[in-house]
């Protein structure tokens, strides 16, 4: 799932750390929707997560159920937007909305070279999902 096409610049990696309000469900999803892979867990004494992080196009994300200092989220206002490289940005977008994500934006080829779809996750957290179209400019 991983992008063979992504700018060269982008290569550096940006690992979020979010918080949601059922960590384990969020895992899930991720799995379902975009092919995410777990790659470790640490819960508390209560079962509740304390760090997780999973992959997902190649890319790692930090999640936990919210404890200080992460957390709670506010709903509907998310703390920040993940943008992933794939290679087939309609594929993914299809199969992250039958999974359960809300469609924000359709994919759609961008002036910027990169055909873009953005979702909305069941936890409130924004997605942007990009195709490379052309050879990326470097700057």
């Amino acid at each position: 799932m991983a992008s063979t096409t992504a700018p060269e610049h982008y290569n550096a990696a940006v690992i979020p750390h979010i918080a949601v309000a059922d960590a384990a469900e969020a895992i899930a999803f991720y799995g379902r929707a975009f092919a995410a892979t777990e790659l470790f867990r640490l819960t508390d004494d209560d079962g509740s997560i304390f760090h997780a992080e999973i992959s997902v196009a190649g890319s790692t994300l930090m999640l936990s159920d919210p404890h200080p200092p992460f957390g709670p989220p506010v709903p509907g206002a998310p703390p920040v937007a993940l943008h992933v490289y794939v290679d087939d940005v309609d594929a993914l977008a299809a199969r992250a909305v039958a999974a359960g994500a809300r469609l924000d934006q359709a994919p759609a080829d961008q002036f910027y070279g990169a055909r873009t779809a953005i979702l909305t996750d069941p936890f409130h957290h924004l997605w942007v999902f990009l195709q490379q179209l052309e050879p990326a400019q470097s700057g």
